[in-house]
């Protein structure tokens, strides 16, 4: 068990508008690498923002400042045991590969309600966009900027 230190946001990389079921993350990723999956034993996130704002939990954690070893999803590499991923569905234009700040306007307030209720729970713990941590486009906005915007400065 460690303690959580990161609340991270990633989004789906799929197409405007496209929406993802909770079956869908599954099979990415933890379906065979021969089946097309990553081959991995869990999903990459926590929670889930459906385009139409509905929140969906991928993952059971017990809502403590702590990341048990059946809490732990594979958002980014070498942060996992220390940190929560939540994804909003999007994040790539209609081309399917271009980076896009594709959050509905419920996507937005869902995960802004998301976060400001996580900040008030667990304010020592960092909010960071997947791309401040890897190499990654992902959650194709500024995590910081959009923060100050809803009043968390941290």
């Amino acid at each position: 068990m460690s303690t959580l230190k990161n609340l991270v946001i990633h989004c789906t990389a799929t197409a405007e508008g496209r929406e993802v079921s909770a079956d869908d993350i599954r099979h990415w990723h933890t379906d065979p690498v021969k089946k097309g999956g990553r081959g991995w034993r869990q999903v990459g996130y926590t929670d889930m923002i459906h385009l139409d704002g509905k929140v969906e939990r991928l993952v059971d954690n017990n809502e403590d400042g702590k990341v048990d070893p059946w809490e732990i999803t594979n958002g980014v590499k070498g942060y996992n045991s220390v940190s929560r991923h939540i994804v909003y569905v999007g994040g790539v234009a209609a081309d399917g590969k271009t980076p896009k700040d594709t959050r509905t306007d419920s996507q937005k307030r869902s995960l802004e309600h998301y976060v400001q209720d996580f900040h008030k729970r667990f304010p020592h713990v960092r909010i960071v966009g997947h791309n401040e941590l890897a190499a990654k486009a992902c959650p194709s906005f500024n995590v910081q900027s959009w923060l100050k915007s809803i009043g968390i400065n941290q």
